[in-house]
């Protein structure tokens, strides 16, 4: 399996590694069948994620991912955060294996799941169907849970 440069650089010097205590938002996700688990924890002031941190179980693409995901949305609008796809992290880490694909899926849930948790603790609406829900079915995530 050959990494990219950037993949290296992240699963080696991965950024913004850590828990927040005071977190407005918390994502957690994994998946069983890889036994990778992901849990980022965003602040959010005047609808901007000013902080990001996350904790990571797996393999060096899942550290990977998750470190190029906090990158990628510190300092965006909430919203835009939601935008976030997995083939964005991919690009930006300059490619992953396909076997190694899942990770950046889920680091875009793990994501997803903070921004949620974000608008559920401040009673703010949106669209359900933006965010996966596997609690009732597993079907969206690929079950992932």
């Amino acid at each position: 399996m050959l990494y990219s440069d950037k993949v290296m650089d992240h699963f080696q010097n991965p950024r913004n590694v850590g828990k927040m205590d005071d977190a407005d938002g918390i994502g957690e996700v994994g998946n069983a069948v890889c036994g990778d688990i992901m849990k980022i924890y965003i602040k959010v002031k005047d609808g901007i994620i000013t902080d990001v941190k996350f904790n990571t179980f797996g393999c060096g693409s899942a550290i990977a991912t998750s470190s190029m995901a906090t990158e990628m949305i510190k300092g965006q609008k909430i919203e835009d955060a939601m935008k976030l796809s997995n083939k964005a992290v991919v690009e930006a880490l300059d490619g992953l294996p396909a076997q190694k694909i899942h990770c950046s899926v889920l680091a875009e849930e793990a994501v997803k799941a903070a921004v949620k948790d974000y608008y559920d603790k401040n009673s703010i609406e949106y669209d359900k169907s933006m965010f996966c829900d596997c609690s009732s079915c597993n079907s969206c995530c690929g079950g992932n849970v």
